[in-house]
């Protein structure tokens, strides 16, 4: 039996309340059970230098945890001067994440910037902020739209997240904290709803996983990255 008594296959109660921020284009505040992310995304009529006459525009990410987002008081990357590399790494993934489902000449040459910050964690918290991220976009793009600045939808899919894990060497869906700190493997999946990969992430943490256990949590997240694609619909409109 898992921590939670959820079953295998049954993800943790899942919320996206949107609006909760008056002054972004887009904004949302993601919850998987008690993990809690919120996430906002602002438009700004400029590029990186490295873009600008390109003809198109950019979709990136920056991500951090508050410092009560745990058990014990974490200190601020910006007191210590410096991101950690597991924050860039997340970062860099939820930019990924996003940009692989938006043309960007579509976008035209402006740059929507996604901010997650992680209120409170307790396991999964780059799957939430992936899942919150891509309903920030598109509350954004339909702003940019209801002011005439876009023509068309740049958003050519949606895109989710959500980590898999071997549990008591049982694979289960949505990993808590409880299962995430002592699970024999754990994963997370990043698809998108038209049946698209965009990024796994797998490691054996206690011991290696065969190929019967990897294609068990591959099953596991599509099944709860189809509830995630539902709920987004549902939050946008």
């Amino acid at each position: 039996m898992r921590p939670s008594d959820r079953r295998p296959d049954q993800m943790r109660a899942v919320t996206l309340e949107t609006g909760v921020n008056r002054y972004a284009e887009g904004s949302c505040l993601v919850a998987f059970g008690h993990t809690r992310v919120l996430v906002t995304a602002s438009v700004e009529e400029s590029l990186p230098p490295w873009l600008r006459g390109k003809g198109q525009g950019w979709v990136t990410a920056e991500y951090g945890m508050l410092p009560r987002a745990t058990h014990t008081r974490g200190r601020r990357e910006a007191a210590a001067g410096k991101q950690s590399g597991r924050t860039q790494e997340i970062q860099r993934l939820i930019g990924r994440s996003l940009r692989a489902v938006v043309d960007l000449k579509a976008l035209g040459e402006r740059q929507v910037l996604i901010d997650c910050d992680v209120v409170q964690a307790d396991g999964g918290t780059r799957t939430a902020a992936i899942t919150g991220a891509w309903v920030a976009l598109a509350l954004a793009v339909k702003t940019l739209r209801e002011r005439g600045v876009l023509q068309s939808d740049p958003i050519l899919d949606q895109v989710a997240a959500v980590s898999c894990g071997v549990f008591q060497d049982e694979p289960v869906l949505d990993l808590d904290y409880d299962e995430d700190s002592s699970a024999e493997a754990d994963s997370n999946f990043v698809l998108t709803a038209k049946g698209g990969i965009v990024e796994i992430q797998a490691t054996g943490e206690k011991r290696g996983f065969s190929r019967a256990e990897f294609d068990r949590l591959f099953e596991l997240a599509e099944t709860g990255c189809a509830e995630l694609f539902a709920v987004q619909r549902a939050a946008v409109g």
